[in-house]
């Protein structure tokens, strides 16, 4: 009878450590979003000043730029966020591509400055995005292992999603020929 109390004790103290693990390691995941989101909110705020720079040189090319804003606008409410994001991304690409034709804009000090500036908050977000991405692995796979896979079934931990988005900073590699 006592060897039985002390099983049962054992195991809820294995069932109380598991339960803290995960309920720790899903707070590093919740932590470590809310650093994703301080950098896309910085990287919203930038577009309109991005917008409003080029909107001078290249008034032709006006559907980019009411592109991009529509995007930007839906991704501040969007849940599927990864995909909405690498539309933001696709479209700060187009509109570094358009500053490409007009070299007073490639001069422009403020343009030149937001530029520099969204290098910046790309950088900062990808730092962010691997911090979280580290994060759910993580946690994925306490909530994916033995034993605490049974005490994450009993309390509704779930998978999370890793954050994968493209960057309007990525490059792709240029084609190099060997003469």
């Amino acid at each position: 009878m006592i060897y039985l109390v002390i099983v049962i004790i054992a195991l809820g103290f294995v069932f109380v450590v598991l339960y803290n693990k995960l309920v720790r390691a899903r707070n590093r995941v919740k932590e470590a979003w809310s650093g994703i989101d301080v950098q896309l909110k910085r990287r919203h705020d930038l577009i309109p000043n991005i917008i409003e720079a080029v909107k001078g040189y290249s008034s032709f090319e006006k559907s980019v730029l009411e592109k991009v804003t529509r995007t930007r606008t839906l991704a501040a409410g969007a849940k599927e966020t990864g995909e909405v994001e690498n539309e933001v991304s696709r479209g700060i690409k187009e509109i570094f591509a358009i500053a490409e034709s007009y070299p007073d804009l490639k001069a422009n000090r403020s343009f030149l400055d937001l530029q520099k500036t969204l290098a910046e908050v790309e950088n900062d977000l990808q730092h962010a995005r691997r911090y979280y991405n580290g994060s759910v692995r993580d946690y994925n796979t306490l909530v994916q292992t033995f034993p605490t896979m049974i005490v994450a079934g009993i309390f509704g931990f779930r998978p999370e999603e890793f954050f994968e988005i493209e960057y309007a900073t990525e490059r792709e590699a240029p084609d190099v020929e060997w003469s």
